[in-house]
């Protein structure tokens, strides 16, 4: 019996070829690891897809790098639904599905939260974008779906260059609900701030900055990663954005973007498989082994336990 799993993907689990970008997710996973073994917890590794793994075995599973999630949605998400029952998820049941679709930014937006200026545009919707810069007057926008992770379908289009755009907008829309948010400079001038969060307290933080002629931040499209020190501001601002989750999520990790205002936002909130760089800081992954280990002398199932101070309607969970 195994006290936590620590769930990845097929990719991760005993890859013959050992790149940098894997040998990161093999590290992060084994800082944290050790820090679950050190107070005495049994854990192991597994693909989240392992039809052999009896997950009647474990106590509970933590999501680190289930990366190719957002490629099989469909069974992820039927995955989910089978195993909540045996099993305990961290961070919370509700919390992922809440969290998989970006229309919870609306949701946020509406208790406070600043974010980019976004229109949900649901699957099957027959506008275009030129329709949607004559409609919000936008000099530049980026599309990408509303479930995706690492850049995915992400695309950077303007006025004068939608029309390039037009055909792979119709096919993406056909398949999935999209993202159509206002462009911020400052993610090419100043880059995305990413502020750790365990327990609902900030750790670490780290900047991601695009390589030149790119805005994509993400290390695997060519950004660079660097250790960062946030400002006061910048902690309470991923404070309030935590504070406004009940139960409050074991990690998470807060992406800020300042506005074309240069004003602080919400990029994205991320509550099921982020990296956290417990490398720049292996105590966060002491911290919250510790928090795991409180986790599971709690006797209440808190699984389904969201505030209703965020609405999971069916329609954020699509």
């Amino acid at each position: 019996m195994y006290d936590i799993v620590i769930l990845t993907d097929n990719r991760y689990i005993n890859p013959k070829n050992i790149d940098w970008y894997t040998e990161q997710v093999l590290l992060e996973d084994k800082i944290l690891q050790d820090s679950l073994e050190n107070i005495g917890l049994v854990v192991c590794r597994k693909d989240w897809a392992d039809k052999k793994f009896n997950w009647a075995h474990t106590k509970c599973a933590i999501f680190r790098s289930t990366w190719d999630y957002f490629e099989r949605f469909e069974e992820f998400f039927a995955w989910i639904e089978e195993t909540k029952n045996k099993i305990r998820f961290i961070n919370a049941t509700e919390l992922i599905k809440w969290n998989i679709n970006k229309r919870y930014l609306i949701e946020l937006k509406n208790k406070g939260v600043n974010i980019a200026s976004t229109l949900f545009i649901n699957k099957d919707n027959q506008r275009t974008l030129d329709s949607l810069f004559k409609e919000t007057n936008w000099n530049k926008a980026v599309i990408k779906p509303a479930i995706s992770g690492a850049a995915r379908q992400t695309y950077k289009i303007t006025p004068a260059t939608c029309k390039d755009y037009e055909v792979i907008f119709k096919q993406l829309i056909s398949q999935e609900s999209m993202l159509f948010q206002e462009f911020l400079n400052n993610i090419i001038l100043k880059g995305e701030i990413s502020v750790i969060m365990i327990a609902g307290k900030h750790t670490h933080a780290i900047i991601k900055t695009a390589k030149k002629g790119d805005f994509r931040v993400q290390d695997d499209h060519g950004g660079k990663v660097k250790k960062y020190l946030p400002s006061r501001e910048e902690i309470l601002f991923a404070e309030q954005c935590i504070s406004i989750i009940n139960p409050c999520p074991l990690y998470a990790r807060v992406d800020i973007v300042y506005d074309n205002k240069n004003k602080l936002s919400l990029s994205e909130l991320e509550l099921i498989e982020p990296e956290l760089w417990f490398r720049d800081n292996p105590k966060s992954a002491e911290f919250l082994a510790e928090e795991i280990k409180n986790y599971l002398t709690d006797s209440k199932d808190i699984s389904n336990s969201i505030s209703s101070s965020i609405a999971l309607s069916p329609k954020s969970l699509k």
